[in-house]
């Protein structure tokens, strides 16, 4: 058969637009399907939550009556557990994704390092519970405290938080270190200068996505001995606290309906949480995208 015969020609172009066709119904029909279940999902949320999402729901500390419980206690404990993985996975995230890419020698060692890195990603929430529980609950003794904690979520999110930015130091185009080289900065000034600004747009983005995996994970809490009642304000990062989804996970377990309906509420505060953090990731993103 004579390779460009049109009648072979055409056959092949009509094959190819048949499946071509076929998988975008499947990718389109998958894609529905999971904003479905998505759209499914919050409105049960939202209907069963909305009635309770006040300001009272808010202000007031956890209760054994539905009708005086709140999110306080779990909302502020939240927030004080960002503040401690926030800074110490993004900076470490970062430092040691500079290292890898800038510095590091590219020999088996840093290549074994990067794969291994690579691999801790996939490991179970759960391990590194028990690994946050060995070493700061128990082998420095900081206890159950806000602290111990934030260094374990940190070493959860740290290797998602060192891959994307190696990614995003990857992308910066080679001219860029050329100009800064040929204008005589040295490769320290290279970094801060001109590598780091056009790159933190992907760091942002692995970033956030990290510290979104951190503040919506339990297994890791429950291993250090979160408690799931908590009716006080911890006054510093040393003292005992209880975070959103151990609140959410309390009310769930409860018998009375109207706990489930708490719980409900406690996940749209935890959703609006969220989006406000990627609302500023968002913020700062597209600040630097405009500039470089």
């Amino acid at each position: 058969m004579n390779f460009f015969d049109h009648k072979s020609i055409n056959a092949r172009m009509k094959i190819r637009v048949i499946v071509n066709l076929f998988a975008k119904i499947i990718f389109f029909a998958a894609m529905m399907f999971g904003l479905f279940i998505l759209g499914v999902l919050l409105y049960r949320i939202v209907s069963q939550g909305i009635g309770y999402l006040d300001l009272q729901f808010l202000q007031s500390l956890p209760s054994r009556k539905p009708e005086q419980a709140g999110v306080y206690t779990a909302l502020i404990g939240s927030v004080l557990l960002m503040a401690v993985v926030a800074p110490v996975s993004l900076l470490l995230g970062v430092a040691t994704a500079i290292y890898l890419e800038e510095y590091a020698k590219d020999n088996r060692f840093t290549a074994f390092i990067k794969v291994n890195i690579s691999n801790l990603a996939g490991v179970p929430s759960i391990v590194f519970g028990l690994l946050g529980l060995t070493v700061f609950v128990r082998a420095l003794a900081l206890g159950t405290s806000v602290l111990a904690a934030g260094l374990t979520m940190s070493l959860l999110v740290l290797p998602i938080i060192i891959v994307a930015a190696q990614e995003a130091l990857k992308a910066v185009p080679a001219s860029l270190r050329e100009a800064s080289y040929a204008m005589g900065a040295t490769k320290w000034q290279t970094i801060v200068r001109i590598v780091l600004p056009v790159a933190i747009p992907g760091i942002l983005t692995g970033g956030i996505l990290a510290l979104s995996r951190a503040i919506g994970e339990t297994a890791p809490l429950v291993v250090l001995g979160l408690p799931l009642f908590l009716a006080y304000l911890p006054k510093s990062i040393f003292d005992l606290f209880t975070v959103l989804p151990m609140q959410i996970y309390n009310w769930t377990g409860r018998p009375q309906e109207e706990f489930h309906s708490l719980a409900a509420a406690g996940i749209i505060v935890l959703l609006i949480l969220l989006l406000f953090m990627n609302f500023l990731a968002v913020l700062i993103r597209n600040k630097f995208q405009k500039r470089y």
